[in-house]
């Protein structure tokens, strides 16, 4: 999840994306139980019924990564949130994207410092900005 298993990423809605995403947050709660995610990540309980009832509760990127690290075929939450901002870099550098560009092709969500900021793991982004942002930028490539 979040590591360039999406191919189709720039073709989708950012909203489309996102319910990917969460869709397989979902499957790996139904795997390993809601009381195993609640007691080895720091989501409350009632984030983590909602997610695994199909519903969109706000949740940070390294809080995805934690949920996605407890799959057994997963690396750990860090190299995960790590891996997802690479496909972010990359993808700027394969699309020639600097983040003023972004920051436009977003229509102006995020100022490209925060952007930046966000990309680089320095400020938290939620699974939504995320999606935004990797949507913008496939589409671009």
């Amino acid at each position: 999840m979040l590591r360039g298993e999406f191919p189709d990423a720039g073709e989708r809605t950012p909203e489309s994306l996102r319910e990917a995403y969460e869709s397989e947050l979902s499957s790996t709660v139904a795997a390993v139980g809601v009381d195993a995610v609640v007691a080895e990540t720091d989501l409350d309980r009632e984030t983590v019924e909602a997610l695994a009832a199909g519903e969109s509760p706000e949740l940070t990127l390294e809080e995805a990564a934690a949920i996605v690290a407890l799959d057994d075929d997963r690396p750990p939450a860090d190299a995960v949130a790590a891996e997802a901002r690479d496909v972010l870099l990359m993808g700027m550098t394969t699309a020639v994207l600097d983040v003023e560009t972004l920051g436009s092709a977003i229509d102006g969500e995020m100022d490209p410092k925060t952007i930046q900021q966000k990309i680089e793991g320095r400020h938290p982004i939620t699974l939504a900005e995320y999606a935004r942002l990797h949507q913008a930028i496939e589409e671009r490539k």
